[in-house]
């Protein structure tokens, strides 16, 4: 299950592209999700370990992907670590999801993210752990803990 801590935790990974740039395999590219994450987000083709191809922007390495895509990438490799996933898009929402199907993975969100209709995370803020399934819900807690005096925890 998703796990979510609205604001700064003290435990995370905030600059997940710095990161990626000092921790990556190239490895990481290879696997079927990887290939299915650069393709629909960055609409590039891994090539080879570290090639990743764009009709745009010709080859380059894997250290000049999208912000949401390595942070998706450190999640999937590195997932007893807490990353911030407002380095992602909206778009990078269902594939957070996708690997919190089958096990805990634990982020920090520093605004409202859409996850869509059918979800369920749970909000850990303050030791709290709802699980939440409404949009709705999910936007007033980030209001809650982002914008008012309770992002403490």
């Amino acid at each position: 299950m998703l796990k979510i801590y609205f604001g700064k935790h003290p435990d995370e990974i905030y600059n997940t592209a710095m990161y990626y740039a000092n921790q990556y395999d190239k490895e990481w590219i290879m696997d079927d999700f990887a290939r299915k994450i650069i393709r629909d987000i960055d609409d590039s083709e891994v090539i080879a370990p570290d090639v990743i191809k764009n009709n745009i922007f010709g080859t380059f390495g894997s250290t000049e992907l999208s912000a949401g895509v390595k942070t998706l990438l450190l999640i999937k490799n590195l997932p007893n670590k807490i990353f911030n996933i407002s380095n992602c898009g909206d778009n990078c929402a269902k594939y957070i999801l996708e690997l919190a199907e089958n096990r805990d993975i634990k982020v920090t969100l520093h605004h409202f993210m859409n996850f869509g209709n059918d979800f369920a995370v749970k909000v850990i803020n303050e030791g709290k752990r709802k699980v939440i399934t409404d949009p709705v819900e999910l936007l007033m807690l980030s209001h809650h803990y982002l914008r008012g005096n309770d992002n403490e925890g």
